[in-house]
């Protein structure tokens, strides 16, 4: 009886200390837990890198208004007959973009004595617009006996229209990532911009091979085409895009790449 008297006390302390060991072990798991969800936790993004975000989001909207701008405008290219093509005191012009063309009688008093075209198309004068047919019923346009090359007109406006879509997706990334206030929507929205300045781009060139078409496709007419100011707008918002999605993709990045490159040049001059 003494012996199991004795040996009960040691016992209860053994089990105590089994207890006491698999509550702290469970402690520490639940704290390894704790940790491990403190880690992975998305980082969030200081008030400069905020501010930043917001100058290159400015920039982009630039990008993306003039693409809006010249998108919907018909100055695209501006066709000018000679001054003396049909008589003496009218002339004619046209301009066109990705939806419409217009034609437009002009007055030859007011046209510059040493141009020899006529234009520009912005003078006062009768105009006459359409909407082109080749995106309802497949049609090919006429201007002045020429006629347009649709596959490449339709190519020119899908890109157009891509790419807005593109600028689309890329601000509603941006407006998340400022709404939640992480910096994991830049890089998709870099890749967005980036893209869509691309594609207003390419819809230039393309759109420059359809004017090309369409004066190679009639010789009996001499024409004299320019580049109006739809396409100077389209042209810098390409470019104004491509840089808003680089600095998108710098300000991504989990550091900054100034201060990465300035401690090499000063280790460098020492």
């Amino acid at each position: 009886m003494w012996a199991n008297y004795i040996v009960q006390p040691e016992e209860d302390g053994r089990m105590g200390a089994v207890g006491a060991g698999a509550h702290g072990g469970l402690a520490g798991l639940a704290g390894v837990k704790g940790v491990g969800r403190a880690t992975r936790r998305t980082p969030r993004m200081s008030d400069s890198q905020e501010g930043k975000i917001k100058l290159a989001f400015f920039v982009a909207i630039v990008g993306v208004t003039l693409t809006v701008l010249g998108v919907g405008t018909e100055f695209w290219v501006e066709l000018a007959t000679p001054k003396t093509w049909s008589n003496n005191q009218t002339c004619q012009t046209a301009h066109y973009g990705l939806w419409k063309g217009c034609t437009r009688t002009l007055w030859v008093d007011d046209i510059d004595p040493e141009r020899e075209s006529c234009g520009p198309a912005d003078l006062p004068g009768e105009s006459n617009c359409t909407y082109f047919k080749f995106f309802t019923n497949g049609d090919n346009a006429v201007i002045f006996k020429k006629t347009t090359h649709k596959n490449l007109n339709i190519a020119a406006a899908i890109l157009a229209m891509i790419a807005l879509s593109m600028m689309v997706m890329g601000a509603i990334c941006i407006t998340m990532s400022l709404s939640k206030g992480v910096p994991f929507f830049l890089k998709p929205a870099s890749f967005c911009f980036t893209l869509s300045g691309l594609l207003v781009l390419l819809s230039i060139l393309v759109f420059h091979q359809s004017v090309l078409a369409l004066l190679s496709s009639d010789h009996s007419i001499p024409l004299h085409h320019e580049l109006s100011w739809s396409v100077a707008c389209v042209g810098f918002a390409g470019a104004i895009l491509i840089v808003g999605g680089i600095l998108f993709l710098i300000l991504s990045l989990p550091y900054s790449p100034w201060e990465k490159c300035l401690p090499q040049r000063n280790s460098s001059t020492t």
